[in-house]
């Protein structure tokens, strides 16, 4: 048995890349089999209150999944590449693929591509996930026994605890700072809508503004990244390149803008249509004149007064009473 001749007695099969995160998948399919489950009364709801209950929920329940989704995503920020590259260690073999580096708030996905994907008598189609965790070292160790692609262990090393680039730490940071805040951001969505089902708007409006906060304190939280020293990659013939912003974080901001116009509008309404903006909602309106209730012209059952005898009233005399002079 030789080193490398197709027969792989220290490299095993390669991991090909899943079409879906599972855990994306479960956060979906929960969000919403919700939210058909609260358009199931919609046909209870009479009039055109009907379409503004089917946009409420359709619009609060794709902030709250986003919300949730955007902590498992691994697309905040990416860079990609093409080059020739050489495949395995001990080899001087060179591939042509594509290289991507998507980074997430708990860690990193690096792929590689072939293209095309079948060459040297191998399917070259990999997506490795690195964590965050003290233990990324340990992951680092267990690549290089599995035999890696050397760019996919090239990328991977970089994020290690004793590399000089020290980008382990910075990234580690944000993100979990990050995830903290979307946390917050879904508890304040939460609590927006238990309010939204109140007489007291004006504070789920203010609920809102919060949650586009703590979305926007997310944000800049992973944006300390960006002022890491320069730590450049490359691979093969390429040359090197850089992680931007990807579509998480645009989604993010998307989100966030959402939630503040939502919050302002409804902070504006009720501080100018208080009584419209209740009726929208379908919550009482607090007045003191709602005590004195006017039910209007009655009538009595004369059934009820057959078995009732009344008693004339009798006087009490008292007795008189002479005081001596």
């Amino acid at each position: 048995m030789t080193f490398y001749d197709n027969i792989y007695p220290f490299y095993p099969l390669p991991r090909t890349s899943f079409i879906f995160s599972t855990h994306l998948l479960t956060i979906i399919l929960v969000f919403l089999v919700l939210t058909f489950s609260f358009l199931l009364i919609l046909p209870g709801i009479r009039g055109k209150s009907r379409l503004f209950w089917m946009f409420r929920i359709i619009i609060s329940f794709f902030i709250g999944v986003v919300i949730v989704a955007l902590n498992f995503t691994s697309d905040w920020a990416e860079a990609q590449t093409t080059t020739n590259a050489t495949y395995k260690s001990f080899s001087s073999e060179e591939v042509n693929a594509e290289v991507g580096l998507h980074v997430g708030l708990y860690g990193i996905n690096i792929t590689l591509r072939g293209n095309p994907v079948n060459q040297l008598n191998e399917t070259i189609n990999y997506n490795e996930m690195f964590e965050w965790k003290d233990t990324i070292d340990e992951e680092y160790e267990d690549a290089l026994e599995r035999g890696l692609p050397n760019p996919i262990l090239y990328i991977a090393e970089k994020f290690t605890l004793n590399n000089p680039c020290g980008l382990i730490y910075q990234y580690r940071y944000s993100g979990r700072y990050a995830s903290a805040t979307l946390w917050t951001a879904f508890c304040c969505w939460m609590v927006a809508n238990v309010l939204f089902s109140m007489p007291v708007i004006l504070y789920a409006g203010y609920m809102m503004v919060a949650t586009a906060a703590f979305i926007f304190f997310s944000m800049a939280s992973f944006s300390t990244i960006r002022n890491l020293p320069t730590c450049l990659f490359t691979i093969g013939t390429s040359g090197a390149f850089q992680t931007e912003y990807s579509g998480s974080f645009w989604l993010a901001l998307a989100t966030g803008v959402l939630c503040l116009v939502i919050g302002v509008l409804v902070v504006l309404l009720d501080c100018l249509i208080p009584e419209k903006i209740r009726e929208a909602f379908s919550v009482g309106v607090d007045n003191d004149e709602d005590e004195d209730i006017n039910f209007g012209q009655g009538y009595l059952n004369s059934n009820f007064l057959a078995s009732v005898t009344t008693t004339p009233l009798t006087t009490l005399v008292l007795p008189t009473v002479s005081l001596p002079v």
